[in-house]
């Protein structure tokens, strides 16, 4: 009985907490994976067959890891996207106002979807033509921007491929090289 009610209370805190970011547990996610808050922590899960194909994946950092994320491309079922060099997909959030110098996504929002830091003041990318800088997280820490926009990493995006983040809410978007948001196809379900 206790452990049934701590994990219906888990699944309810994640609930929540997506809510707060204008979406729902598997409002449009592309598999059945059960839900965990954290992007971060490594997974011997195999990607989809949606995976992108970077040129380089390493696992995903613990989430006490302080690596620089440095930007790539990949291609998935969604086309041409932003990965962090880790391999995992990296998201924008429509609520943030570009060039603003600061991220919406707040409290419950930025435990689900976790900000894409670095530790230079110039990121690095390979073949990501848009503009890339800095903006300061709530932490003190360096969240990357592409475009202006901060970059995003999904809590239920579990291994390298992953893009359960696209059009969660209708307002979470992968990002193309350019920097533009990639629009949700409806030849993926959305």
């Amino acid at each position: 009985m206790k452990k049934q009610l701590s994990t219906g209370l888990g699944v309810l805190a994640l609930a929540i907490a997506l809510a707060a970011c204008g979406g729902s547990p598997g409002a449009s996610s592309t598999s059945s994976s059960a839900a965990s808050p954290s992007p971060t922590a490594s997974s011997p899960a195999a990607s989809s067959s949606s995976a992108p194909s970077p040129t380089a994946m390493s696992p995903a950092p613990s989430s006490s890891a302080s690596a620089a994320y440095d930007l790539e491309t990949a291609t998935s079922s969604a086309g041409q996207i932003v990965v962090a060099a880790n391999g995992m997909s990296v998201y924008v959030f429509t609520k943030d106002v570009k060039d603003s110098g600061k991220s919406a996504c707040t409290g419950g929002c930025a435990a689900s979807w976790p900000a894409v830091t670095t530790t230079s003041s110039k990121p690095a990318a390979e073949d990501v033509t848009g503009t890339l800088g800095t903006i300061p997280t709530a932490d003190g820490k360096m969240q990357i921007t592409l475009n202006g926009m901060p970059l995003y990493f999904f809590g239920q995006d579990k291994a390298p491929g992953d893009i359960k983040g696209q059009g969660v809410g209708g307002v979470w978007s992968l990002v193309s090289p350019s920097g533009s948001m990639v629009t949700p196809s409806s030849s993926m379900g959305y």
